[in-house]
This record gives structure tokens, sequence and C-alpha cells, in this order.
């Protein structure tokens, strides 16, 4: 390979790496090509979708059980938490229609 091969090699990976991804290779059945591709592929886009599909797949891999009070834990964080919001509606009587 000439050393403008190698050094094309080597700024394709390092523009890579300047974006956090790796290339690693992967043994697997031939069937299984495209779904290994497109799951790399959604994988490194690294939005709310991948992070979904990150953590039902290690959720899947791992056989651990999803878990409890996800919901809860959000009301926690939320930055209302402590604001004495009042919330209480005032009740009203609806007004006289003639039918």
């Amino acid at each position: 390979m000439g050393t403008s091969q190698k050094r094309a090699i080597q700024n394709y990976r390092s523009r890579l790496s300047a974006r956090g991804l790796a290339r690693f290779e992967v043994l697997g059945r031939e069937s299984d090509r495209e779904l290994v591709r497109s799951l790399a592929r959604r994988l490194a886009d690294d939005d709310a979708g991948a992070m979904r599909l990150r953590a039902t797949v290690h959720q899947t891999i791992s056989g651990e059980l999803p878990k409890t009070g996800g919901i809860l834990a959000a009301l926690r964080r939320s930055p209302l938490v402590g604001a004495e919001l009042d919330l209480g509606r005032s009740r009203v009587k609806g007004r006289k229609i003639d039918l």
C-alpha cells in the first residue's frame, strides 16, 4: 500500500474518532449483515432514538428486568419540585341555556 493510501486511511480514522466513532469488525451470519449494519447506523446517530435502541438491546442481551419507578424518578427531577404551585381550581356554575 502506498504512502498516500496510508495517509488517507489515517485521516479517515482520525475524522471518525473526532466524531466519537470507532471502526471494528464483527463476525456473524451472512443473513444478518444488513441487520447489523442498520443497527450500527442507527446507534451512530446518537440521538434519542439511538439511546432507546441502545437501552432495549442492552436489556435484551443482559436479560435484566426493566427498572420500575421511572416516572416517579422523572417527576422528582422536575424543576417544579418545591415550587409551591397552587393548582386548585375554583368551582363555577355553568350558564343557563334555553333548550
